[in-house]
């Protein structure tokens, strides 16, 4: 069974680790932690930052699909992009 890594678990990597990726945020590793174990949703501010702290690579409306009224996916499907 092939595992893929969900978007945060994708932007971690990118950045280099939680801590690296925390400080390019703005936040602290915790959070990003609790963002990794989904104890606390990504608010919509850090999901840009985010993929900004990451090139882009992952998108906001990959790590909040939830709420497409905010980050529409660009086909105006669902998100099911999944990163390996």
């Amino acid at each position: 069974m092939l595992y893929t890594k969900t978007p945060i678990e994708e932007a971690v990597y990118i950045a280099g680790g939680q801590t690296a990726l925390a400080k390019k945020v703005g936040v602290t590793q915790g959070a990003v932690w609790k963002w990794v174990r989904g104890l606390k949703k990504i608010s919509p501010v850090n999901a840009v930052a985010i993929s900004n702290a990451v090139g882009g690579v992952v998108k906001p409306y990959e790590l909040r699909p939830d709420i497409p009224s905010v980050f529409p996916h660009p086909d105006n499907q669902p998100c099911t992009e999944k990163h390996t």
